[in-house]
């Protein structure tokens, strides 16, 4: 099956909109896969999705079915959700999938995002049927894919995930919020890093936290992200075919990303194995 990825949002930590980011954008996560039948998989929903909503809506064409995978909870990756459009249409539906954080489950973290104290419209209120999922397996089917997951090392719970067609076809996986170094203290296990390459192998399409520099890193070990080379070196040693840098760090403008993405693909020439390197860049669509 083929089907296509679109970025909605490419940025970290905080949206930094303004014309030193407008080519890689000022959006925070967000990535659509739509599958060649209608199947809608969104990965994330930072504030790129509120672009994506508008989008959507647009071009709708009778009932919008949407399923978002978030990765955690951290509030980069759910602050565009009160403002998705679709939530605000009567037939509409939209399922989100996600791990509980400690004792918290994933529905009562959503309702706090939009408790009156802090949003003026609570989650009750949408017009569209809305369900919360939680992730407690490792496997799962969502429609044409089925989903695989793995659990990353950044702090609280966070998911990484596999997509693969069921019918057959080109995988992709989407890790952000990943450090790779040795910086932070993670409850994963010893054979981690050997397991996690086993997770990736072989996927045609890596999307990849690259927050950092090397230098960069030195100040920022166990806040949960990696460097460019550490993404490089991960996705030659998985035989991904396309890595596609993400999770930007918002003081990074598109200057500062031209200069990231070069040294990146420098070093992936050095290490000698065949890898297509980019950047997410807000729009960029990927076919697969």
């Amino acid at each position: 099956m083929a089907y296509t990825v679109t970025f909605w949002g490419t940025r970290g930590s905080i949206p930094t909109p303004g014309a030193d980011t407008a080519r890689y954008g000022g959006n925070t996560p967000c990535v659509a896969v739509e599958g060649a039948g209608g199947q809608l998989v969104v990965l994330d929903a930072g504030t790129g999705i509120r672009a994506l909503g508008l989008d959507l809506v647009a071009k709708q064409n009778g009932a919008a079915k949407v399923e978002i995978l978030l990765s955690h909870a951290h509030w980069d990756h759910i602050q565009g959700l009160p403002h998705f459009k679709p939530f605000f249409a009567p037939g509409n539906s939209v399922r989100i999938w996600g791990t509980r954080q400690g004792t918290a489950s994933l529905e009562a973290i959503l309702r706090q995002q939009m408790d009156p104290a802090v949003f003026p419209v609570p989650l009750d209120a949408l017009s569209a049927s809305l369900t919360v999922q939680q992730v407690d397996m490792e496997e799962f089917s969502i429609g044409e894919f089925r989903v695989r997951t793995t659990k990353l090392r950044h702090p609280g719970t966070t998911l990484g995930f596999r997509l693969t067609p069921a019918k057959g076809g080109p995988a992709m996986a989407y890790v952000t919020d990943n450090e790779l170094g040795t910086g932070g203290h993670y409850e994963v296990p010893g054979s981690w890093r050997r397991d996690f390459l086993t997770f990736l192998k072989g996927v045609d399409l890596l999307i990849h936290d690259a927050m950092y520099t090397p230098d960069e890193l030195e100040e920022h070990r166990g806040w949960g992200h990696s460097t460019y080379e550490e993404a490089v070196t991960l996705a030659q040693d998985a035989g991904v075919k396309k890595l596609v840098l993400f999770h930007h760090e918002p003081e990074h403008g598109d200057k500062e990303m031209d200069a990231l993405l070069t040294a990146a693909r420098k070093f992936a020439k050095k290490r000698e194995a065949a890898l297509e390197v980019d950047a997410a860049r807000e729009g960029m669509k990927v076919s697969l």
